[in-house]
């Protein structure tokens, strides 16, 4: 808000001007005193309060009929202000009188003043109240003592009859539309009209014309009408003076998320405006100021509840879908099968999508964020997913080429984390890289910056590159767990898995078979004998065991976590013809978590008195954390084409119960 302006006073003249309430004018005493005057007086209607400052120094003004006199020093200042609105317009009133050496009058200058009352107010304090003139309106801060109002990008579609997202739209169909919206609310008092030569403005600066909406609520004689008066193309707006105490209401839309050149705030402005004459143009006289900040896109980690599985449909996942079917029903949450008319043969969910949410103080929705990979699921996001209260979000790169490292299943986000102090209560986002001194695939850079530009997840960048297919959710993911520390971090580890083969060598099982009932193409007699044997195979995992072991110390770093956090799932890998690590068995990190129900990839290990070593002992290091193994048999629908359980599904989750404007980034 501008507090203070200047008002030039003309001896021998009464000016006309509008005093905004809650602001000062000054005008210049000495400025405007006729010659040979060395004192003044001063008299003012009791809507006005009058300061006379004399070199600096404040004195309050004298009562119309007290007398009082000031020697006319150079740089003495009137303040005037006024705490009621007019009723009608020029109906207060500051009268100056001067006088020369021996007390006689010489002239008089004056102002008439009318007061309006201004105020251009949001929900500052974030307690889904639109509040009068709160004073950090025009400031946003982080923390939970913070301040700032909270816009959120309108990136669902309430009306099926639109081709685009709302924030693609100019147009409110039904009120469903204005709840998506924060509240702004134009408040005003004074006379029945505004003195000639003046006018409100509502108006944005052009840098956010691209990222901010406003609507105005217009009430016709046949029902209410959505105006939209900013945003886009539109500047600025004339707002209607209505007179008395009134209160207009405005509606405000986020059109971008935060991203690599927006930081995520915007500021909206209403202007008194006054012109001298007709044909000059109009001055401001007046400013009131409100800032949003846009609210992010919040991932949500494995910890979080299952609201809905997604599946593809495909000719060969019949058996795997019965059985995805039954997880969910045990897990309480629901099953939503994609079919082949939409999926288009594309059978990686996991790949395509990922879920997140966006929340304000007013209103929280999920909103899917589609990859830049666009295969045969390109469709699904946006004519299965984007509709009322379920939004739309897409980064794709001009010139850069698309790679694996672009799908999703490498995007991860961990738990809530505390590391050396700082907390993280939303978790923080995993993506996979390459090796830092290496020129390898990389997740593409408007994906990353988008990332990143949300403020709340801050980003760890993994080495994901030494993997054929490039994710980080081959060798990592989380499960909830009911203990202090409320979940694990689960590892892919050879290590675990050499040392859990040599034991059982050493309980004479060395002849134990892998693969039984393995529907895989390789059909040659494998033992835990000539896993062991394997030189070649040996070496693989050791290189592997080290790219994991390298990602093991990141993770401990940034996520703040001890060995202690951490399980070893046992995992083998061997190297295709470019030196790239795909699964030997399948990968049981690579797993769905449905709260305590994990649907993990059945790995077909050695057969140990009639159960399969691998299985026996991923129990015994999950169980007793209160989660439940189902091994789900994924071979012929996803391992023989490099994927998992995980690959193939989706889980939209609940979101935090925290508010993220509470977070200090």
């Amino acid at each position: 808000m501008l507090g203070e302006r200047t008002l030039r006073l003309q001896h021998g003249n009464r000016i006309e001007a509008l005093c905004v309430l809650g602001t000062h004018i000054s005008a210049d005493v000495c400025g405007a005193a006729p010659a040979g005057a060395v004192s003044f007086g001063v008299k003012h209607t009791e809507g006005v309060s009058v300061e006379v400052a004399c070199r600096g120094r404040a004195e309050v003004g004298s009562a119309p009929s007290s007398g009082t006199r000031w020697p006319l020093d150079e740089g003495t200042v009137l303040r005037f202000s006024m705490s009621r609105a007019s009723t009608e317009v020029n109906d207060n009133k500051v009268t100056v009188s001067f006088y020369a050496e021996g007390g006689q009058p010489i002239n008089q200058a004056g102002v008439f003043l009318t007061g309006i009352g201004i105020s251009l107010d949001v929900d500052a304090d974030r307690d889904g109240v639109v509040e009068k003139n709160n004073p950090n309106k025009a400031s946003w801060t982080w923390g939970p003592e913070g301040h700032g109002a909270i816009l959120l990008v309108s990136c669902d579609k309430e009306s099926p009859f639109t081709p685009a997202s709302d924030c693609n739209d100019e147009r409110v169909f039904s009120k469903e539309d204005l709840l998506d919206m924060s509240q702004m609310v134009l408040r005003t008092e004074g006379p029945q009209r505004l003195p000639r030569g003046y006018e409100i403005v509502l108006y944005i600066p052009v840098s956010n014309a691209d990222k901010v909406g406003v609507f105005h609520v217009q009430n016709p004689f046949f029902g209410q009408r959505y105006i939209h008066v900013l945003g886009r193309r539109k500047l600025y707006h004339t707002v209607q003076y209505t007179g008395g105490a009134a209160e207009l209401d405005f509606f405000v839309e986020g059109l971008r998320f935060p991203d690599d050149t927006f930081p995520g705030l915007v500021s909206i402005h209403v202007s008194l405006l006054e012109t001298l004459a007709e044909g000059i143009p109009h001055t401001p006289i007046f400013t009131d100021t409100v800032v949003f900040r846009v609210a992010p896109w919040i991932m949500t980690p494995n910890t979080l509840a299952p609201v809905n599985v997604f599946v593809c449909s495909m000719k060969d996942n019949y058996l795997f879908i019965k059985e995805i079917k039954h997880l969910v029903n045990k897990a309480g949450c629901e099953l939503k099968v994609c079919f082949g008319y939409i999926n288009r043969g594309d059978r990686w969910m996991q790949d395509e999508i990922e879920f997140g949410y966006t929340h304000a103080p007013h209103k929280s929705f999920p909103v899917v964020l589609d990859s830049p990979r666009d295969g045969g699921l390109e469709q699904f996001p946006i004519k299965k997913l984007l509709g009322p209260d379920f939004g739309y979000v897409t980064r794709e790169p001009l010139f850069e080429a698309i790679t694996s490292l672009d799908s999703f299943g490498n995007l991860e986000v961990s738990p809530p984390v505390t590391v050396a102090g700082k907390e993280y209560p939303l978790g923080r986002i995993l993506i996979g890289s390459s090796f830092p001194t290496s020129a390898g695939r990389r997740m593409t850079r408007v994906v990353r910056d988008f990332l990143c530009a949300q403020q709340v997840q801050a980003p760890v960048e993994l080495y994901s590159d030494w993997l054929s297919v490039g994710h980080v959710d081959e060798f990592v993911t989380f499960v909830p767990t009911s203990d202090a520390k409320r979940f694990r971090m689960l590892m892919a580890s050879p290590a675990a898995c050499y040392k859990l083969f040599r034991e059982k060598q050493k309980e004479g099982q060395g002849e134990a078979t892998m693969f039984k009932g393995y529907s895989g193409t390789d059909t040659k007699r494998v033992t835990i004998n000539k896993v062991l044997s394997n030189d070649i195979l040996v070496r693989q995992n050791q290189y592997v065991q080290c790219c994991i072991d390298w990602n093991r110390d990141i993770l401990k770093k940034e996520l703040g976590l001890t060995e202690e956090d951490i399980v070893d799932l046992p995992a083998l890998f061997k190297l295709d013809k470019q030196g790239k690590a795909m699964p030997y068995f399948p990968n049981m990190v690579t797993m769905i978590v449905l709260a305590r129900d994990l649907g993990i990839p059945k790995p077909f290990g050695p057969v140990v008195g009639g159960e399969c070593c691998l299985e026996r002992r991923t129990r015994s290091l999950l169980e007793p954390l209160g989660l439940r193994c189902r091994f789900l048999e994924d071979v012929a629908s996803y391992h023989g084409r490099l994927g998992e359980v995980r690959c193939g599904t989706n889980v939209q989750r609940r979101p935090f119960a925290f508010k993220w404007w509470h977070v200090t980034p």
